[in-house]
């Protein structure tokens, strides 16, 4: 499966973006998907997770700006940001993990794509 994220750019402080991850194949039966952020320097950080059955969560410092979502329809996964900050700088990555059984043992594939930048500054 190849992601490839977009939605990404320079926004002045308190705007809001969407963050699109489109899949070449279906996201239908991913088993958990997420949104990752790194900022240079700074260790890859999860920003929001959808499980299969489209529970959420969030990392501590989201506190209710961001909003996960997929469209199962268009193979995307999606994230909202709202009231952006400086330090929401950085690459934001997306990640979808399949689970198959093998030989009796489930076995977890990953995939993420090459990253959009969001840059937060006046």
């Amino acid at each position: 499966v190849s992601l490839v994220e977009s939605g990404g750019g320079l926004v002045q402080p308190g705007g809001s973006l969407r963050l699109s991850c489109a899949a070449d194949g279906s996201i239908r039966n991913a088993y958990w998907m997420a949104w990752y952020r790194q900022a240079p320097g700074q260790e890859r950080d999860m920003v929001a997770s959808l499980t299969a059955a489209d529970r959420p969560n969030y990392g501590d410092f989201v506190k209710g700006r961001f909003t996960i979502s997929r469209d199962n329809t268009r193979n995307t996964l999606n994230l909202q940001i709202t009231n952006l900050r400086p330090d929401d700088t950085a690459m934001y990555y997306c990640t979808v993990e399949f689970q198959r059984l093998e030989y009796g043992e489930w076995e977890y594939d990953d995939y993420w794509g090459q990253g959009t930048q969001v840059t937060v500054s006046s």
